[in-house]
């Protein structure tokens, strides 16, 4: 038996005939993928919220689960880069789902120190554990700035962490909002 190497093989001479051949590479074998994992994203802080909150309005039982909206009446916000208010008349879009989940999604403006307004749109799901605990809540936020010095927020994924507290004795929630690097 004759053993050829195809990346060698030019030309064979058989039964007093001469055969040119064409080269081509064996085909390789696929090589196993790298079994390192990728770092993980790290997370810059950005800023924290505290929003303050008016009365629930119930607007009551969809296809979807049970609509309720909170009123957004103001509050404040600083990070290293970044501080300023909470601009009333933005609302929280609340669903309670028949599985017991609760879909949020909050859309309101802030406004730097330097004047410049800013709407946040904050998506998130609240659901309890198994032991029926309410668990972290995070959300994705999405910021729209004007053209100018707080541009930079316009890009990137942000992460943000949601829990209620209060301010003055009245309801609100206290967001820290998180830049993934």
């Amino acid at each position: 038996m004759l053993k050829l190497s195809a990346l060698a093989v030019r030309a064979i001479a058989l039964g007093g005939m001469f055969i040119s051949l064409q080269t081509l590479p064996l085909p390789v074998a696929a090589q196993p993928a790298p079994t390192t994992t990728p770092a993980p994203p790290t997370l810059e802080f950005v800023f924290e919220e505290i929003v303050t909150l008016g009365a629930d309005v119930h607007v009551g039982t969809t296809p979807w689960g049970h609509r309720n909206i909170v009123p957004i009446t103001g509050g404040t916000f600083k990070g290293p880069h970044i501080k300023g208010k909470v601009l009333s008349g933005g609302w929280d879009w609340q669903l309670a789902t028949p599985s017991g989940c609760f879909s949020i999604q909050a859309d309101y403006m802030i406004q730097a120190d330097d004047g410049a307004i800013i709407n946040v749109v904050n998506k998130g799901v609240m659901c309890k554990g198994a032991d029926g605990k309410a668990q972290k809540v995070f959300t994705t936020p999405v910021f729209e700035a004007p053209v100018g010095p707080h541009e930079w927020l316009n890009g990137g994924a942000y992460v943000g962490t949601l829990e209620g507290t209060t301010e003055g004795g009245k309801p609100a929630v206290r967001i820290r909002f998180f830049k993934a690097l």
